[in-house]
């Protein structure tokens, strides 16, 4: 097995990983871990893709493609930026309803029939 397959594979594992957790998990905090696993997954297999595509030049041997580190290094600044704004949106989420999860607070009991 090649160093390239291993990589491939762990890069699947790291998307199906965070997938799951996307998936799984209530909590805003975990859902936004999950979704940088599942990013940085993504860039593993760019990374891959580059080392695949790459020239093979005489006497300096295998290089990497360009191109997909360019969009990795870009990727990598976009999620960062998202992280920080769904983090900060989060707090702001817990500040407002004292919860940091997604679910619709349950409705107050409907009031009896005394008069």
């Amino acid at each position: 097995m090649s160093a390239t397959t291993i990589f491939g594979v762990c890069a699947a594992a790291l998307v199906g990983l965070g997938l799951y957790g996307l998936i799984c998990h209530r909590g805003v905090l975990r859902k936004i871990i999950a979704f940088n696993v599942m990013g940085s997954g993504v860039f593993l297999l760019f990374g891959v893709i580059a080392r695949r595509g790459g020239l093979v030049v005489a006497g300096a041997g295998p290089t990497a493609d360009p191109v997909p580190q360019a969009i990795v290094i870009t990727g990598l600044v976009v999620a960062f930026a998202a992280t920080v704004l769904a983090v900060a949106l989060l707090l702001r989420l817990a500040q407002a309803t004292g919860q940091t999860t997604l679910d619709t607070p349950a409705p107050p009991p409907a009031p009896t029939g005394d008069r």
